[in-house]
């Protein structure tokens, strides 16, 4: 009993903790699946039980396995751009040049701007009749293009505008990771001989691993739920060529009500979510000890 007298203090400190967490996170993700084993739709009073026939409809559905594709796709560019651009903004301001202080301030500045206003500007950017870059394009004498209004552009102008405006976050923690690397083993890698290209290769990557693994993993679940740029910019055109999973969630949830199947989209696109965590921390996973 006196020694659960002096634990009970650290455990009331948590209870807090725990009640938001069961409340609204754990509470309703429950209920979100319980709600995706009926045919839930709001406006009505009879919900059949479907068990787990809106499962069985999303492995059928050609528009969930659409916007997928579109939301992987988008992810894999976005995420790979993020992390080469960080790594190489963070290795330009560790190395001190001119200025290196205003290249900071630059490389993170966009993050604090919201995806509405982000969204706003990058689409007046690439609008086809008075665009920016179009401008620009027409001012060297090559044609204009639709840049948003082509298929084979969106996606891909689609992760770039999120690449400059969600870098900053990487670029930050790379930086903190390269600082937090000891001098010395620098010191020693130049006194055996090894150049600038071999320490970065065979030093400052494999140690920046844990820190790679933070930045992959937390920017492919973020990623992956795109929904505020293509809704803004595209609204899922053209033909459904930017449309991606949590537009689709939206649309079947609040468009149409089928919040039973809206939840099966949830639980799908979350189930791959934890796939993809787990092919990451396999392959970059692991101890690394100076």
């Amino acid at each position: 009993m006196p020694r659960w007298r002096k634990l009970l203090p650290n455990y009331l400190f948590l209870v807090p903790y725990f009640v938001f967490f069961f409340l609204f996170l754990a509470g309703p993700n429950v209920y979100g699946f319980y709600i995706s084993l009926f045919n839930w739709d709001i406006l009505l009073p009879n919900k059949p039980f479907l068990a787990f026939g809106n499962y069985r409809e999303l492995w059928l559905d050609k528009l969930w396995w659409l916007s997928l594709r579109n939301t992987v796709l988008f992810a894999a560019l976005t995420v790979g751009g993020n992390v080469l651009l960080g790594l190489f903004a963070s290795v330009l301001v560790k190395q001190q040049p001119p200025g290196h202080q205003i290249l900071r301030f630059l490389f993170y500045t966009p993050v604090v701007l919201s995806v509405a206003v982000m969204g706003v500007i990058l689409a007046r950017v690439f609008n086809t009749e008075f665009g920016l870059l179009n401008y620009y394009v027409d001012m060297v004498g090559l044609p204009t293009q639709k840049w948003l209004g082509e298929q084979r552009f969106v996606i891909p102008i689609l992760s770039l505008s999120t690449v400059w405006w969600t870098f900053g976050f990487p670029f930050l923690v790379f930086l903190a990771g390269l600082l937090n690397i000891p001098e010395p083993i620098y010191e020693a890698a130049r006194i055996d001989g090894v150049n600038r290209l071999q320490s970065f290769t065979h030093i400052t990557l494999p140690l920046l691993k844990p820190v790679t693994l933070f930045i992959v993993v937390t920017q492919f679940i973020a990623h992956f739920k795109v929904f505020g740029q293509m809704w803004i910019m595209t609204l899922g055109g053209p033909g459904n060529s930017s449309y991606s999973v949590v537009m689709y969630l939206y649309d079947v949830g609040w468009r149409f009500f089928r919040m039973g199947y809206a939840s099966s989209l949830a639980f799908g696109l979350a189930a791959i979510i934890l796939v993809v965590t787990l092919i990451n921390f396999r392959f970059l996973g692991g101890r690394v000890e100076y």
